[in-house]
């Protein structure tokens, strides 16, 4: 079941390039930066991945794209990624890129931008792997924050889809943000938004009213709200689940409690992605092998699930 679970043909709609950054790439960066880390090798810094919430994660998470300096860099972070892509049949990827996390520590926005695009075009010519790239704006800084990012993405309109929405959920509403995903919209990009992860329903219903999302990434939490469940299943809206960073992040105490496979019986379009498989223990295909290890998922359902993923793609 593993080998045919790895050779499905199946797309990734949420993952965080700079969550995929593996300790051993870290080093090799940091090294290459001349970095000092806080961590003696590999092995001490996975044994620090062990996380209560997404807060304690996210903490860990900044620390670490601090080695990330140079569009080599972000080329080489992206091509890592693409190449486990090519191991376990991801045929298209859309990945976020959080350019506030790098302009905030004097990373010019191009630098980011031309190294992740230079990988991401080699994957479509050398691997075979579409994509569209998506701008994410970090929800714990303000408003206007973000439309400075906005602004200076402009001149580089044409490298990506849309925007996005992550970082830090509760106590940020997708409401603080319903200006600038206006002003994205009206520059003809399209949206995404993370809610329902931690944060409640409500933050679900805000994606869809007030930033008028194509998808909503993580939205494990709409099962809570029948009325809005019968929404996202009449109106086919994409769920980007991710269960290892589900469980990881404590969001489900164990795989087995995970409502991923009850939502797709429900006619929920769920897809399965690894978010920051770095930190969470393994990508798309670990993904799946979770779900039949821990939800005896069947292969119609396998099926289903990566038709989804194929379906649900912005570009």
């Amino acid at each position: 079941m593993y080998d045919w679970l790895n050779a499905l043909p199946k797309a990734e709609l949420h993952l965080h390039l700079e969550g995929s950054l593996e300790p051993e790439l870290l080093f090799a960066l940091a090294e290459r930066n001349k970095i000092a880390l806080p961590w003696q090798d590999v092995d001490s810094l996975r044994s620090a991945y062990a996380f209560n919430n997404l807060q304690e994660f996210l903490d860990l998470y900044y620390q670490g794209a601090n080695v990330l300096r140079t569009e080599q860099d972000f080329y080489d972070l992206t091509w890592a990624y693409l190449l486990k892509c090519k191991e376990q049949n991801v045929i298209h990827v859309e990945p976020f890129f959080d350019p506030q996390t790098h302009t905030d520590r004097g990373i010019a926005f191009e630098v980011v931008l031309r190294g992740i695009k230079q990988a991401l075009r080699d994957g479509q010519s050398k691997l075979g792997i579409s994509h569209g790239l998506i701008l994410s704006f970090l929800r714990h800084l303000s408003e206007e924050a973000a439309f400075a990012t906005l602004a200076e993405a402009m001149p580089f309109r044409d490298d990506f889809i849309a925007v996005g929405l992550d970082s830090s959920e509760l106590g940020h509403p997708p409401s603080k943000f319903q200006r600038v995903f206006a002003k994205a919209r009206s520059e003809g990009l399209l949206a995404v938004a993370h809610a329902g992860e931690e944060g409640p329903p409500e933050y679900i219903w805000q994606a869809l009213d007030l930033l008028k999302v194509q998808r909503i990434d993580h939205g494990v939490r709409a099962i809570e709200d029948e009325r809005l469940m019968q929404r996202i299943i009449d109106e086919q809206i994409p769920l980007t689940v991710c269960p290892l960073s589900n469980t990881k992040l404590c969001v489900f105490d164990d795989m087995a409690q995970h409502n991923i496979l009850d939502m797709l019986e429900r006619g929920v379009k769920v897809t399965v992605n690894s978010d920051d498989p770095a930190y969470f223990g393994g990508y798309v295909g670990e993904n799946f092998a979770a779900l039949y290890d821990s939800l005896k998922m069947s292969k119609e359902q396998a099926l289903r699930l990566a038709q989804n993923s194929l379906d649900a793609r912005l570009a």
